[in-house]
């Protein structure tokens, strides 16, 4: 017998036992969550989940789970999801609950470098939040509202001067989606760096900054779908496939750009530091280095603008198929001002405090948001070690230690129990016209959960808010929207559970 021939022959017990032991771990790991029910095959593959990840389909996905098998339903082989408000409020209060490597991971720019999104550690979360916090409440900056006014200003006059349909002029269409991200990233990067993008006065992606970030987001979305996020992060060959900011095009350019503001300020003398009052000058004071400054430059800048142009295209989308919604809104915007109860800012732009007052605008933005949230990641913990405990309708659960749990947004804010039959509708007067005390409270703190909770909860939160009310009472008190295709109202995909959405083309007059 040949050599080959003897390995050959002895190859096969060998196999055999792998695949026992294979087998057996599987059958471990199946019988290991066997309590919880999913979608077929999910408890012995990641594949079912990979390939709606892939499809950027994962959000629906999630809602149908947990619709079909319950509260918690099982989506891989140690990975489960939630839509229970209650239970999703507990993993984020509970300090020995922690991020999920394989999914925060995937999230981040740089090879082996983490920013406060990415960050898996608690204790140097906890630590660099402390840290930004300042600096995106606004306290140290006392021109924050005025200088979201100036480039709310600036989206007007854009809207105005060259977008205006008339009777004797054609219509002219507008990519809606793009003009709310010129928005939103001129606002973001003032109020960050103090260096405006300048998009809404060029009415252009410049240096194609938004494409680049969504190549990005394409690129982490692909990488995690399939498993492969460890090579990104591999010694060597990770820092040969990562972007770098040295690029020409794609996302390591758009790094780029960010790593040359913040390499200008930190050269900038120091009087000259202590005159700025912007993101970077605060994070600057609370000691971050300028390698975690340029890492939190770009989360700032990305996170902080998608998000909100999502809830802004949101809100617009809902109230143009919704006539008697923006009928009504615009009444109400009429009627105050009417009345002299709208206060407006030195820049004639209506207050922060003024549209608090609206109790129909914040009605559509509250509910525009749950049917539509601006994120739908799947944002996973693991469970401590020592494993949980949680109930739900009177009966316990037990989660073992070190499952992955994550949130269905869509099934969270779609919940029939909770926001009764007509859940998936728009509907603004369901904030208005519930007389359950007790439910209407319930239906509040669940929305609230679109900002996250705890530790977790969204830095630009106050922010955002400032950004969407100001926006849609100014557009809508001054100007009419409509789709031009309603069959066709924009493209939509959810890359890493952020929305890209392109081709939200409407027709602009003046009222």
């Amino acid at each position: 017998m040949t050599i080959l021939e003897t390995v050959y022959a002895q190859g096969w017990p060998l196999l055999a036992v792998l695949l026992v032991i294979y087998a057996t771990k599987k059958i471990a790991a199946y019988r290991r969550l066997s309590h919880f029910k999913g979608p077929f095959g999910s408890g012995f593959t990641q594949f079912p989940h990979s390939r709606r990840l892939i499809k950027t389909e994962a959000s629906a996905w999630y809602e149908d789970a947990v619709n079909e098998y319950g509260p918690i339903a099982r989506i891989g082989p140690n990975l489960l999801i939630t839509a229970n408000p209650e239970i999703w409020a507990r993993i984020n209060s509970k300090p020995n609950y922690k991020r999920t490597d394989w999914f925060y991971q995937s999230a981040r720019f740089e090879y082996q470098r983490d920013m406060i999104f990415s960050q898996t550690d608690n204790a140097l979360h906890d630590k660099r939040r402390k840290q930004l916090a300042p600096g995106y409440s606004g306290r140290e900056n006392p021109a924050l509202e005025a200088t979201i006014d100036t480039h709310i200003l600036s989206l007007l006059h854009l809207l105005r001067t060259k977008y205006l349909s008339t009777p004797t002029h054609p219509v002219i269409p507008m990519d809606l989606s793009k003009k709310i991200q010129y928005l939103t990233l001129d606002i973001i990067s003032t109020l960050g760096t103090s260096r405006p993008f300048g998009m809404l006065a060029a009415d252009a992606d410049i240096s194609s900054y938004i494409a680049n970030g969504e190549a990005g987001l394409l690129i982490g979305n692909t990488f995690m779908a399939l498993g492969l996020e460890g090579i990104r992060q591999a010694p060597l060959i990770g820092k040969l496939i990562a972007p770098s900011p040295t690029d020409s095009s794609g996302f390591g350019k758009m790094l780029g750009t960010c790593f040359e503001i913040v390499d200008a300020r930190w050269a900038e003398p120091e009087a000259e530091k202590k005159k700025r009052v912007d993101m970077l000058a605060s994070w600057m004071k609370a000691g971050l280095s300028r390698d975690d400054l340029r890492s939190e430059t770009v989360e700032q800048i990305l996170a902080g603008s998608d998000t909100t142009a999502s809830a802004l295209r949101g809100v617009f989308l809902y109230l143009m198929t919704n006539p008697r919604v923006y009928g009504r809104l615009q009444r109400e915007f009429d009627e105050a001002a009417e009345k002299g109860g709208v206060e407006v800012g030195e820049t004639g732009v209506v207050t922060l405090a003024a549209t608090k007052r609206m109790v129909y605008l914040q009605a559509v933005i509250r509910e525009a948001m749950r049917v539509w949230p601006p994120v739908v990641n799947l944002f996973p913990h693991d469970v401590p070690p020592e494993g949980d405990t949680v109930v739900v309708d009177g009966r316990s659960w037990f989660l073992p230690g070190g499952t992955e749990i994550g949130l269905s947004v869509t099934g969270m804010m779609h919940s029939k129990e909770i926001f009764g039959e007509d859940a998936k509708c728009f509907r603004p007067e369901r904030w208005l016209e519930e007389e359950d005390e007790e439910r209407l409270v319930r239906m509040t703190r669940t929305t609230d959960l679109i900002f996250g909770h705890g530790r977790w909860q969204c830095l630009g939160k106050s922010i955002a808010q400032l950004e969407i009310g100001k926006t849609v009472y100014e557009v809508l008190r001054k100007f009419d929207l409509a789709l031009v295709d309603p069959t066709r109202p924009w493209r939509t995909k959810a890359p890493l559970g952020l929305f890209v959405i392109n081709d939200m083309w409407v027709q602009v007059t003046a009222r």
